[in-house]
């Protein structure tokens, strides 16, 4: 396809006024394929384009100004170019698209050859059905393929908005589930998430303090692995997650004339009540658990006030032996937790074997 920039116009506006007589019907559907559109026209013209020389680094500025239309910014058309190079298999899609115009799906048949199975032109499919283009904007920002289709997947299982998408990714749900025992455990948790309002939507599998820059086989105390965090104190709370607020390192109680310091304490606003957090570099132990229940037992008789809610313990440990925990926890405080972290984030093999795996199941 060799156009000049007069007929690469004459697209984008046959294009762009035909997809708005019909953004009443499946509105999201129809404006992913309109800017998937607009952004191959672009790049297609670019490639090949009669005049483009002429217009050089400044096309999308060029069109956005002889356009002039509000959501064909040159901005936003640089978007669509970038989304139509990012996942051209969405010109698979195409054919399910009944709105499109006969002269759009002619000049895609001449322009657009690209040969999959049936299974890839399925997936296609399901893209286009279960994600908005805001959805798409989010997962344009991440460099990583695997990373991307990682979420592509949890949106289409979980239904997930755009909201909970970012949130997803600014928690590093792709690579805490790369690195936990039981990856299928964590997509089940992932599925059912929604905003944080009970004790357990709180505890992560596993927590990764990557930015520590720091090995589990460094760590020569509990008290350095402490300071380390307390030293990075908010990467630490956006780790932990949403509405925690830093209370105490060390947090002295007396029981029986005895001192007593818990790690670290945080408050948490929306669950409204104190996280108690106890910190181990080595694997679980059943007598890690009735330290903790202790410490919890004070803070509801002591400390908690009438409005707040029973406070919470989470214990961190470099291995939970599930087996041992199930049993130590037996007959305690419903509101304490044992979680593992890890230092290191998972390997690409590791990941892209996971996510090879779970794109499967959705074929």
């Amino acid at each position: 396809m060799k156009a000049d920039f007069s007929q690469l116009l004459s697209q984008i506006r046959r294009t762009n006024d035909h997809f708005h007589r019909h953004t009443v019907k499946s509105i999201d559907k129809l404006l992913t394929i309109r800017n998937w559109l607009i952004g191959a026209y672009i790049f297609e013209y670019e490639q090949n384009g009669n005049d483009k020389a002429k217009y050089g680094s400044k096309l999308e500025e060029h069109l956005a100004d002889r356009i002039n239309q509000k959501g064909l910014s040159s901005r936003n058309l640089k978007l669509f170019k970038q989304f139509y190079i990012i996942y051209p298999e969405i010109v698979q899609t195409l054919s399910t698209v009944s709105e499109l115009p006969k002269e759009t799906m002619q000049t895609l048949s001449a322009s657009f050859k690209i040969e999959v199975k049936s299974k890839s032109i399925d997936y296609s499919i399901r893209l286009i059905e279960n994600l908005s283009f805001s959805h798409f904007v989010e997962l344009l920002k991440l460099d990583n393929n695997d990373q991307r289709h990682f979420y592509e997947i949890q949106t289409i299982r979980s239904a997930l908005s755009v909201r909970e998408l970012k949130r997803q990714i600014g928690s590093l749900t792709y690579e805490r589930t790369g690195r936990a025992h039981n990856k299928g455990k964590v997509l089940d948790i992932i599925q059912t998430e929604v905003e944080t309002q009970s004790p357990t939507d709180i505890l992560k599998t596993p927590y990764i303090f990557d930015f520590l820059g720091l090995s589990d086989d460094t760590l020569a105390s509990e008290s350095d692995l402490e300071n380390a965090l307390i030293s990075n104190l908010k990467y630490f709370m956006l780790e932990l997650g949403h509405g925690f607020c830093f209370e105490g390192q060390q947090k002295r109680i007396v029981i029986g004339g005895e001192y007593y310091f818990i790690d670290l304490v945080f408050y948490n606003r929306i669950l409204k009540c104190h996280v108690l957090v106890e910190l181990k570099i080595d694997s679980f132990k059943h007598e890690h658990a009735g330290q903790l229940n202790t410490y919890l037992q004070y803070f509801k008789r002591n400390i908690k006030e009438s409005t707040d809610n029973p406070p919470i313990g989470i214990l961190l440990c470099t291995y939970q032996n599930t087996e041992l925990v199930e049993y130590a926890l037996g007959g305690m405080d419903q509101n304490l937790f044992v979680s593992q972290y890890k230092t290191l984030l998972p390997s690409q093999a590791e990941l892209e074997i996971f996510l090879k795996t779970e794109k499967q199941k959705l074929q």
